[in-house]
């Protein structure tokens, strides 16, 4: 019996693969509507995508057969749905991020800020946190992470080291200031022999024993105290980098994918909206919120890791010789990098243009450049035309001055005519991870495939009853059920599957789309308890000494935190930025051009 459940367990993707379909069969051919078998495709992809029985890209390939063999929309409508304007922002954004990173552009910063910050504990904590938070605004949370994390090792390894050094040249002091006691001892036993008391003799032998292992003892605790110390110290440290990632991830409208999914979902099933979504405004709604779930996640940890006597870690007055020994281990490191090299400037200043471009393209409260200057008659210039724009140049300018002569020799010895650009298709190639694309893509099928088949206005008019129920706690309730759901799930399979159904619940109870689109858009990135609920996660993991049980207890707490904080900000100033008391106008066409 054991070895035939093994063996189903070892082929369970063929057998979900295969029997998931026949399974949901009846329900196509039961209720032969379009609906239904827009049903069929949604419930099968979703199963899919939980169970990850086929890679999450191939699974986003289903609605270009199955949406055109069942009726519901033609092949060609479908596969256009695969590469909209968000994907352009998508891929223009990663341009800049593999760019910053080939040019290690992001350690230069990260190591500065850490400079900056300093070495105890809850400080270093901090540093990493906004370092990390910050990387991730504009890189995925997966480099952050798995760049973070060695850096962190290091300087708590140099840290521990030190402070093994220092505790030992405390002890051998304590020794030497006991040699006066172990003298007396001495003295004491040469009289006893004289008077000839053999008995106080012994016990007096017994003393210096007593106290030789006393001593010994009193180390090994200390070093054992130290230990557990810095475990405590280390986890802390990994989490508050994979955490930090997510949450930074949340700031910005490219940071991570299931923004990119609510803008294409907004955009695809209201096309009227007015660019109600862009960068300037996902910033100002996203940014205050992530500062306010740092300083929370920050206190947590603090708590949980290094305890709340906040003077004994924040420290004060000079610096110890340990802190002044961790501080050169990333001087050192910094150090390595040399002076910021021509390409690494030049980076670094078509990044500065690409964010003031996206929030001058059109700020909300006067005209942006664009508005100006293309879109006086429609929406021509978007967030994706100028990060595609932008990111164009890495191809164009070159990664060195041009200068009379040569260029000095490739590692194939030959002899560089010309300095190669700023970036190259290989290494794009290489880094792009196309597979989100496709994901992308698969998503805006699926919201097509809904609007043409009826089954958005089915399930509008299935959750009516939804409109007794106040507004906060709807938005509460599914930003829960969302961030419960993406720690099993893809955060992009989380959206995918998530918003069409809360864009058609929106609009049949007459409440903003965004008002709750937007909380659980954010709630899908608050993947914080399971090592396997993302990938910063299970870095954080192999790197930190963590049990499973460590990232629930510290998770639970956060995705609590990040929740409460998503809901406040939506009913404070979100409610104020995007008009959450009325309908809107937009919100009343329902269902966008296949």
């Amino acid at each position: 019996m054991g070895s035939w459940l093994k063996w189903l367990w070892y082929h369970r993707n063929y057998i979900i693969i295969v029997l998931t379909p026949l399974a949901l069969l009846p329900l196509p051919l039961l209720s032969p509507t379009s609906e239904a078998r827009c049903g069929y495709a949604i419930i099968l992809m979703a199963l899919y995508w939980c169970t990850e029985c086929m890679p999450l890209a191939v699974t986003a390939l289903l609605p270009v057969v199955l949406f055109p063999m069942m009726g519901i929309m033609q092949a060609g409508a479908v596969s256009i749905e695969y590469l909209k304007d968000s994907n352009m922002l998508f891929m223009g954004g990663l341009l800049v991020a593999i760019a910053v990173e080939q040019w290690n552009l992001h350690k230069r910063i990260a190591l500065r800020v850490l400079l900056l910050v300093g070495v105890r504990p809850s400080l270093l904590m901090m540093g990493f946190m906004i370092v990390s938070s910050f990387l991730s605004m504009w890189i995925s949370n997966t480099a952050t992470t798995a760049m973070m994390l060695p850096i962190a090792q290091a300087v708590l390894e140099q840290l521990k080291a030190t402070e093994s050094r220092a505790d030992e040249r405390d002890f051998h002091a304590a020794a030497e200031d006991n040699q006066g006691f172990e003298l007396e001892i001495t003295q004491t036993k040469q009289d006893m022999t004289d008077e000839k008391q053999p008995d106080t003799k012994a016990q007096l032998e017994d003393r210096v024993y007593e106290h030789e292992m006393s001593q010994e003892s009193l180390r090994e605790s200390r070093r054992r105290a130290m230990d557990e110390k810095y475990e405590l110290l280390t986890k802390g440290m990994s989490l508050s980098v994979c955490y930090s990632a997510s949450i930074g991830g949340t700031a910005t409208l490219t940071g991570t994918t299931p923004n990119l999914i609510l803008k294409g979902q907004i955009d695809k099933i209201f096309p009227g909206n007015g660019d109600v979504i862009n960068f300037a405004s996902w910033f100002g709604f996203a940014f205050p919120n992530m500062i306010i779930m740092l300083v929370f996640s920050w206190l947590w940890l603090q708590f949980m890791f290094l305890g709340l006597n906040l003077k004994q870690t924040f420290g004060c007055g000079v610096k110890s010789d340990r802190d002044k020994e961790a501080y050169m281990v990333m001087k050192e490191e910094y150090k390595k990098l040399g002076s910021m090299k021509f390409a690494e400037g030049a980076v670094l200043t078509i990044f500065i243009l690409l964010v003031v471009l996206w929030f001058t393209r059109e700020p909300g409260f006067i005209d942006g450049w664009a508005t100006v200057l293309f879109n006086k008659d429609g929406a021509f210039v978007t967030d994706g035309t100028v990060a595609i724009l932008i990111s164009m140049l890495f191809f164009v300018i070159p990664s060195r001055l041009p200068k009379c002569g040569g260029y000095g020799c490739n590692e194939e010895g030959k002899t560089v005519k010309a300095p190669p650009t700023l970036l190259n298709w290989q290494v794009v190639h290489e880094r792009m991870p196309w597979n989100i694309i496709l994901l992308l893509g698969g998503g805006f099928a699926l919201a097509a495939g809904s609007e043409v088949s009826g089954l958005s206005t089915w399930l509008g008019e299935s959750l009516a009853p939804l409109e007794k129920i106040p507004a906060f706690a709807i938005s509460l309730l599914l930003s829960l059920l969302v961030a419960t759901f993406t720690e099993c799930s893809s955060n992009t399979a989380t959206t995918t599957l998530f918003l069409p159904i809360l864009a058609s619940m929106a609009t049949a109870i007459k409440i903003h789309p965004l008002y709750v689109m937007l909380p659980c858009t954010i709630a899908a990135s608050l993947a914080f308890m399971l090592p396997v609920a993302t990938p910063p996660n299970a870095i954080a993991f192999s790197f930190g000494k963590l049990r499973v049980v460590d990232m629930v207890k510290a998770g639970f707490i956060l995705n609590i935190i990040g929740i409460l904080t998503i809901n406040l900000g939506i009913n404070t100033w979100g409610y104020v930025m995007f008009d959450m008391g009325t309908f809107p106008q937009w919100a009343n066409i329902t269902h966008g051009k296949p």
